[in-house]
């Protein structure tokens, strides 16, 4: 509800009409379409996302914590270590160990950047099945589950959301039309992808089981790919 009155000027996402009294529910706008990912070129897709929504977030107090906005945690860090140590309850019988503790130390090394980043109010949910298409484009982003943070993970949450197109030119190309960039280099970035990546896998298994398989390949890639960077 708070997402979508903070940003009901854009264009994408749907108009708030009604909300109980008690917040057991919300009444919004109909966008016509479709949820069913068709989209052939992720790359426009994630343009779109970033021109129309990501580029248009704005900042939130500095005192406010961080994560999901009803439950906040001290730093940007602790939100993530949640979501992989739950992730990696789903992973455990899927992945070796060594892939839980991987991922730790890549989000250990991202400790180390600028912490003086400005935070804001993102989607939190900003994937593919939250998507509505028409005629092959994005034409709205429903169900917000509002965190806060830095506007990039929204970016890779919906990088990550499908197995398409999971390559280094794809981010690459959406990230280049972010104008909220921070002080990031090509490592950092990466890394960020690595740990969206994961926290899709263990969703993947949650959700859509057969997608797996595409998942893990491209694990491994960007896996192989961070420690090149990282050198």
């Amino acid at each position: 509800m708070y997402f979508l009155d903070f940003y009901k000027k854009l264009n994408l996402l749907p108009n708030l009409l009604f909300v109980e009294k008690s917040y057991n529910y919300i009444v919004y706008s109909f966008i016509s379409g479709t949820t069913n990912f068709t989209v052939k070129n992720k790359q426009e897709m994630l343009k779109t996302l970033v021109d129309e929504v990501i580029n248009n977030y704005k900042t939130v107090p500095k005192d406010i914590g961080f994560g999901y906005t009803d439950e906040l945690t001290d730093s940007w860090e602790s939100f993530l270590l949640n979501e992989i140590i739950e992730i990696n309850k789903l992973l455990k019988p899927h992945l070796a160990g060594d892939e839980y503790n991987f991922v730790l130390n890549v989000l250990e090394n991202l400790k180390n950047q600028d912490t003086e980043r400005e935070k804001y109010l993102l989607h939190g949910d900003c994937g593919v099945h939250n998507f509505i298409y028409n005629d092959g484009e994005l034409r709205g982003v429903i169900d917000p589950t509002p965190v806060i943070g830095y506007p990039l993970y929204d970016l890779i949450y919906a990088f990550c959301s499908s197995p398409n197109d999971l390559t280094k030119e794809t981010i690459d190309s959406a990230v280049s039309h972010l104008v909220i960039k921070g002080k990031k280099n090509t490592s950092t970035l990466y890394d960020e992808v690595i740990i969206g990546l994961y926290l899709r896998l263990g969703a993947c298994i949650k959700h859509h089981p057969y997608d797996f398989e595409k998942y893990l390949n491209a694990w491994y890639f960007w896996k192989k790919l961070s420690k090149t960077v990282q050198l």
